[in-house]
């Protein structure tokens, strides 16, 4: 598929991640936030330990970020209460750098450990490599290719392919619309909000969350003109949809 804005040659590994953000300091999880989407990854924000065990308990995220010295509950807590629970990843984000600090966060179920102040685009790798670790093989493999009927989605080559009557058909997209697509195909049954679609798709374009109506616009004109219909669904007042009834 050739794109109307560079792309890059493999897509993240982590592509599609929730990743929840348990930091009290606004300042780090906004940042943490913004380098996460630019590489494919959704995120929710909790500030207190309290508030991350909710989340945790009701989106089921597919990895945490944790930091220690919280309000409430601490981090410390937190991952214990995670574990009696699941297995989801934890990376430990602290300002605590001693070594017992460290081996009691691995002790307890920490799969990391970054110690503040710290680079996000090294917490990011991290969490993209925790997160190749905890995938069995056969998951790894794939992410790479997601089939959503009628697409096959192709992050590896960048490629959008839409079978309608036996008949395989390559979209030509711009970057944005092909994440657009994928983010919407990789949850179909989810409504997604403008902003989320901003931060994961647009994170680095315009401020304004009108901007994805106008991308959307356009990808759903080159579909009808495929004769796919009615993909992505808008929600009044809300968002988006990747399909009506799916």
């Amino acid at each position: 598929m050739h794109t109307g804005e560079p792309a890059p040659n493999t897509a993240p590994p982590a592509a599609g991640a929730l990743i929840l953000i348990a930091e009290d300091a606004p300042e780090i999880a906004e940042i943490l936030a913004a380098y996460l989407a630019r590489n494919g990854m959704r995120s929710v924000h909790a500030a207190d330990g309290a508030r991350a065990l909710e989340l945790h308990l009701a989106l089921k995220p597919d990895l945490v970020l944790l930091d220690i010295q919280m309000p409430q509950v601490n981090g410390w807590q937190v991952l214990s209460q995670i574990r009696q629970r699941d297995n989801t990843p934890v990376i430990l984000l602290t300002a605590l750098d001693q070594d017992v600090d460290k081996l009691t966060g691995l002790r307890i179920g920490a799969d990391d450990y970054v110690v503040k102040p710290f680079n996000p685009a090294e917490v990011v790798a991290r969490v993209e490599a925790v997160l190749r670790r905890s995938l069995p093989r056969e998951e790894r493999d794939d992410r790479q290719v997601l089939r959503v009927p009628p697409f096959v989605i192709d992050f590896e080559q960048h490629e959008v392919v839409a079978e309608i009557e036996g008949a395989s058909h390559t979209l030509v997209l711009t970057l944005t619309e092909f994440k657009l697509l994928a983010q919407l195909a990789r949850a179909p049954r989810r409504v997604f909000s403008r902003a989320e679609l901003l931060a994961s798709c647009l994170p680095e374009g315009d401020t304004l969350e009108r901007t994805v109506d106008s991308h959307v616009s356009k990808l759903r004109k080159k579909l009808e003109d495929l004769g796919i219909a009615g993909i992505p669904v808008s929600i009044r007042g809300v968002g988006y949809r990747f399909q009506q009834g799916s």
